[in-house]
């Protein structure tokens, strides 16, 4: 089987995102693939790029030549990516500190509105107790 290293495409009309997948040369472009490592988000800014560079030495070991983009991007990834390419993906802790303040700020408007809420209820009430 003669393996190539290639983009798939994903995403809706005019959004798209790529995986990087690992197929048979002679399979259509989205069609059948061996294994995935990793994605490509060009429309991100930066643009993203997750690739599991061992799993891409040892199917280059076995002999898959990859396309003229994803060897860009394997060259990009191996130099620690640029300004407009971001490298790897947000860790776990990083994701729990973005949720926990998007939660707190939620909190925080919610609040707010029902302080408002509250005074606007009381003032029709002072005004008719006067």
């Amino acid at each position: 089987m003669p393996a190539r290293i290639r983009l798939r495409r994903m995403g809706r009309k005019k959004l798209p995102h790529y995986r990087i997948v690992v197929s048979d040369s002679r399979s259509p472009r989205d069609g059948r693939f061996v294994e995935t490592l990793g994605y490509y988000k060009p429309l991100s800014d930066p643009a993203r790029l997750v690739l599991d560079l061992g799993r891409v030495d040892h199917w280059l070991g076995e002999g898959a030549s990859p396309s003229d983009t994803v060897a860009s991007l394997i060259s990009k990834a191996r130099r620690g990516g640029t300004t407009d390419l971001a490298l790897g993906e947000v860790g776990p802790e990083e994701r729990k500190v973005k949720r926990a303040e998007a939660l707190a700020a939620r909190r925080t408007i919610e609040q707010k509105a029902a302080a408002k809420k509250a005074e606007k209820a009381s003032a029709p009430a002072a005004e008719a107790g006067a």
